[in-house]
């Protein structure tokens, strides 16, 4: 036979779970815009039924239920979409790299401009082909010299740029680095604090959440794995326990997190930027990274060991590597190119001429450009005090003589060994070329994966975002379901107070 009081114990129950649901939807409507937060529901379970199995419990007809339980609260998830946004994270991080490092070196070279190299060229030509006109014009000689100075800071100030962002992607690179590193920390700090709640039978959904908002971070920069590891004690079933974060990379799996220990990574070399005594910078090419594992192991990590995508591939790529390979040093090494291959054959027919006057005749240099590289290449200092040394005739003390000006002119459509017989023209118009459909590429890339990404984030959202209009519904389901508790309350105890109230007084 049940208790008398059996009644108000059943509806307390529910009573306390109603309320539990709707401390929980109040929970989801106030995290609704909260980042990485995932909805959460009350799994409510029946209680057992009365009476009990074994050969003391009361017998009675049917098996009369006494109520429900919040059997636990539990956050909404799906942890192989979680796996399938990573994964196209992963994928994002990789080409929004390239394509800002290719957008980067785009607006340097901008071309066609009417200031970049391409137009510096041009004027150059023609002021020479104005000279071999007029060979003896002091003003035309001026212009020539002119001209080429402005060549010659075309090239440097292309060196000097891309150098400039080579060297803030060295520094984005260990920035990225220490950002990784944080993040590694903050997931075993979440390991520790979640393997203390959970033995005690509680869900740390909040938790749960906080950590995969760092994993979903973590795989931008390179592919990651997860697995979880059970906290033991009285942790429920259904409890994620810690995650281990590991990253295969080199025919092996580094261990980057395991409960409450995290790995650290080193730029190898630890200081990318090398600052010399005079002040020039240095941008030494990556070979890698050094990492103290979260399993005790000292490892080092070649570059080429990061076969894969992310983030931190791309700015390798970028930045440069040990094996001379990278984005930037491989424009920087054709700028090089080009620029000594356009001055060596300008100096070889300038060389060939004889200056205005004979008294300069004597001088042995004959060069008109000097210094080596994109970023070394310069006019002679004699020639921009004195034009008079510019040797635009072909026959000595011949002062209208303006041939050697016009073969200096022809230059411009002289195939040249140094850049495969391409003339500077065409091999500049190639790299430009080259750049921008490696940029079209880059972009296209970022917006396929962009798209794929988001197919996914909305799935994802579908599952463990907030609905404000199913938290409404559900507010006002439990608020109903918490009133008839409440009124089967009022109910027994109206039958209650007959029986303990109205009994033994039979004739009143």
């Amino acid at each position: 036979m049940g208790s008398t009081f059996m009644g108000l114990e059943t509806n307390k129950r529910g009573l306390f779970t109603q309320q539990s649901a709707l401390y929980t939807t109040g929970h989801n409507i106030s995290n609704a815009n909260t980042l990485g937060y995932s909805r959460q529901r009350v799994n409510m379970e029946a209680t057992g039924g009365f009476p009990g199995v074994g050969l003391s419990a009361g017998t009675m007809p049917g098996f009369l239920g006494t109520g429900v339980q919040a059997g636990s609260i539990q956050r909404i998830r799906d942890g192989f979409v979680d796996q399938q946004y990573r994964q196209e994270s992963n994928k994002l991080g990789y080409w929004e790299s390239q394509t800002k490092a290719i957008a980067q070196m785009e607006d340097v070279l901008n071309e066609p401009s009417a200031y970049g190299l391409q137009k510096s060229l041009s004027e150059f030509w023609q002021s020479l082909q104005d000279l071999a006109v007029n060979p003896e014009n002091g003003g035309a000689r001026s212009v020539v010299v002119q001209r080429g100075q402005a060549v010659a800071d075309s090239f440097n100030y292309m060196h000097k740029s891309l150098t400039e962002i080579q060297t803030n992607l060295g520094k984005e690179i260990s920035v990225a680095t220490g950002d990784v590193n944080s993040i590694l920390k903050q997931i075993s700090e979440l390991n520790a604090q979640i393997k203390q709640v959970e033995p005690n039978g509680y869900m740390p959904n909040d938790l749960y959440d906080a950590r995969d908002t760092l994993l979903d971070e973590l795989s931008t920069y390179f592919p990651i794995e997860t697995e979880n590891k059970p906290s033991g004690g009285r942790a429920l079933a259904m409890a994620e326990g810690s995650v281990t974060v590991t990253m295969k990379i080199g025919g092996q799996s580094v261990v980057l997190v395991e409960g409450s220990k995290a790995a650290t990574l080193k730029t190898n070399p630890d200081n990318l930027i090398k600052t010399e005594d005079d002040g020039n910078v240095t941008n030494l090419p990556i070979i890698g990274f050094a990492v103290q594992t979260a399993d005790g192991q000292a490892l080092e990590l070649d570059h080429k060991d990061f076969l894969s995508t992310g983030k931190m591939k791309s700015l390798m790529e970028s930045y440069g590597t040990a094996d001379g390979k990278g984005i930037y040093p491989d424009m920087l090494a054709k700028l090089d190119q080009m620029a000594n291959a356009f001055a060596e054959e300008f100096n070889k027919v300038h060389g060939l001429g004889f200056p205005l006057t004979s008294e300069v005749i004597a001088n042995p240099d004959t060069a008109f450009f000097e210094g080596s590289g994109a970023a070394g290449i310069k006019v002679k200092q004699e020639i921009i005090d004195n034009p008079s040394l510019l040797r635009a005739s072909t026959g000595e003390g011949e002062e209208g003589n303006g041939k050697n000006a016009k073969l200096l002119a022809d230059v411009q459509s002289k195939g040249l060994e140094g850049i495969n017989g391409a003339t500077v023209e065409s091999f500049f118009q190639g790299i430009i070329g080259q750049l921008g459909v490696d940029g079209q590429q880059a972009e296209r890339m970022a917006f396929n994966t962009q798209t794929l990404k988001g197919a996914v984030e909305h799935r994802r959202a579908s599952i463990s975002s907030v609905s404000l209009d199913e938290e409404m519904t559900d507010m006002i389901r439990f608020q109903q379901a918490y009133n008839a508790s409440a009124r089967m309350i009022t109910v027994v105890d109206e039958t209650l107070d007959k029986i303990i109230n109205g009994m033994g007084r039979a004739g009143m």
